[in-house]
């Protein structure tokens, strides 16, 4: 019996953390949790960063993942917004990198991509396809639950598609010509 891939994906936040933890097979997965760390306004930023790192931590610690997906910010007008969001990004990073756990970070565009084929999807669009993907019964309280489980999926669906490359031999180029001198048995010629 092949052996599970544990992807705990993160959608970061200074407010609401969205958080979700898959076990993964080569065709199929399961959803392990999903849920909210809820951080409160009237808390200090840095005592929010430490829940944060102390709920990945215990992520980390129940479901003992071997690999982590997070959402990267995508630039926004509000510079003070972005710094604190690269902090909780960063805290939350620098927690799964303590137990040495791969990181791999994925654009809003790319995890919207992935999950629903458009990527300039609306969190609903995502939460409806994720609904349709996994079966999850109810519209979340929280969108930022499910965007990380797109994080963990799209994840998912990246590693997937590698490590079938890899088995079946399938050299990844970067241009025609690339491709031509790495597959020269492709090319028919002509007489």
């Amino acid at each position: 019996m092949q052996k599970p891939v544990i992807i705990l994906g993160i959608d970061p936040g200074t407010l609401l953390m969205g958080y979700s933890v898959i076990e993964a097979y080569k065709n199929s997965f399961s959803i392990k949790t999903i849920d909210v760390l809820k951080l409160s306004s009237k808390k200090d930023h840095y005592q929010r960063l430490q829940m944060i790192h102390q709920k990945i931590m215990e992520l980390v610690e129940e479901f003992s993942p071997n690999e982590f997906a997070i959402e990267a910010p995508f630039f926004g007008k509000n510079v003070q917004s972005m710094l604190k969001l690269g902090r909780a990004q960063g805290v939350a990073i620098a927690a799964a990198m303590t137990k040495n756990i791969p990181v791999t970070e994925y654009s809003p565009r790319k995890i919207k991509q992935s999950i629903t084929g458009n990527g300039n999807a609306d969190k609903e669009q995502v939460w409806k396809m994720l609904q349709r993907i996994t079966a999850l019964p109810d519209k979340p309280k929280h969108y930022d639950a499910t965007d990380a489980l797109a994080v963990a999926i799209c994840h998912y669906f990246g590693t997937k598609n590698l490590s079938e490359k890899k088995s079946t031999g399938t050299k990844k180029s970067s241009g025609w010509e690339k491709f031509i001198q790495q597959n020269p048995e492709r090319i028919l010629k002509m007489r």
